[in-house]
């Protein structure tokens, strides 16, 4: 069994290397650490599971780790080891990751870049430079990336946003539509895309629509009118999109909003239901959708937290609690949230104080904690590795 922890992850040699080459940085050294309780299993499928730490804004503190589901380890900084001659390391604030072919994408926010990876081994492929990026997507060799282009500040008179069209390939920007306000979350449907704005940096006048773009022609065609603040859009297996709004944290609460065909032979999307469930994040997994929800409540000056599942058939909420055994008491802020595709695993990340380590628990499918492990600072984005 050691033998194959060995091979899998060679080096704490590297870490003389590290410090060789940034001999004028504070770098945070890779750690392995065993996952408790979970056993080595050489076939397990998906392999491993990437975790992008957003790290608090400034800090240029962004960093990636590595659950490794074959051996049953835990690997802290993973980026900064592969990576020994990258200055600066990853970035500042990592805000969302993905996977697609044999690459692994991180869209680091403030430092204006989507960092580019070997999927396999973490090491830098290149990186595209794009202006206040924030969440990326693919389709059909094309990577689309949402920016808030202008400068990272609060102005009510904030430009309009864009999505970037990457080669995938040769990594160069292709093509670039303008939308609307500071765009967050965007999702593919058949030839569209959709673009959850927020209107953020020009509050209290926030944007209220998602844009649709005609991926061929790369251009918008339409603005749905939705809800204040939006920020999360997914699909579901049925094609309709779920998309969050945050309310204005006041008078206006978040809300849930689920999106679908006009009618059967319109290719239109409307507003079909309206929760009134508040929702931070989610994931979708099959015909559940897992969420969680962070509200401030300015009279009481408490967040409120709430973990659920809705059922995407019927927009129903099946249990407003999905961590069953009370460890929920454990988490302080959860920032994050996926589902084990094979397992049924969920995985919530708790951002503790903002400034330091944060924890990622793994609850069973029964939502009974199984194990809990530090992370790097503001653990909040995470991508399953399959490997074909």
């Amino acid at each position: 069994m050691k033998t194959v922890r060995k091979i899998l992850f060679l080096p704490l040699l590297c870490l003389a290397v590290l410090f060789a080459c940034r001999e004028i940085e504070l770098v945070v050294p890779t750690e392995y650490e065993l996952l408790p309780g979970v056993p080595i299993a050489p076939d397990a499928r998906p392999a491993g599971m990437y975790l992008l730490n957003e790290a608090n804004m400034g800090s240029n503190k962004s960093s990636i780790d590595y659950v490794d589901f074959r051996n049953a380890y835990y690997v802290r900084n993973i980026y900064a080891e592969r990576n020994p001659k990258v200055v600066k390391e990853l970035g500042d604030v990592g805000n969302d990751i993905q996977i697609y072919g044999n690459k692994l994408y991180a869209v680091i926010n403030c430092s204006h870049k989507v960092e580019v990876m070997d999927v396999r081994t973490c090491k830098r492929i290149g990186q595209v430079d794009i202006p206040n990026c924030r969440y990326i997507r693919f389709a059909k060799g094309k990577a689309y990336v949402s920016a808030y282009v202008g400068p990272v500040a609060i102005d009510p008179n904030a430009q309009l946003g864009a999505v970037y069209e990457v080669d995938t390939a040769s990594l160069a920007v292709t093509r670039k539509v303008t939308v609307g306000y500071q765009p967050d979350e965007l999702e593919v449907l058949g030839e569209y895309l959709y673009v959850a704005n927020s209107g953020g940096y020009r509050a209290p006048d926030y944007d209220s629509t998602v844009s649709v773009v005609e991926i061929y022609g790369m251009k918008q065609i339409q603005k749905i009118p939705v809800g204040i603040n939006l920020h999360r859009i997914r699909k579901d297996r049925y094609g309709k999109l779920w998309v969050t709004s945050r309310g204005d944290y006041n008078t206006i609460p978040s809300r849930l909003y689920v999106l679908d065909r006009k009618d059967k032979n319109s290719k239109e999307m409307v507003v079909k239901d309206t929760l009134d469930i508040p929702c931070s994040e989610m994931y979708i997994q099959g015909d559940s959708l897992y969420f969680y929800s962070v509200e401030w409540n300015k009279q009481t000056e408490r967040n409120t937290v709430t973990y659920g599942i809705i059922d995407v058939r019927t927009g129903q909420l099946v249990t407003d609690h999905f961590i069953t055994d009370g460890t929920e008491q454990d988490i302080v802020i959860p920032y994050g949230i996926c589902v084990h595709p094979t397992t049924g695993d969920v995985y919530v990340t708790d951002a503790k104080n903002y400034v330091s380590s944060g924890v990622l628990h793994c609850y069973d499918r029964h939502g009974k904690k199984k194990w809990s492990v530090r992370t790097g600072d503001i653990p909040a984005h995470m991508a399953f590795y399959d490997p074909q």
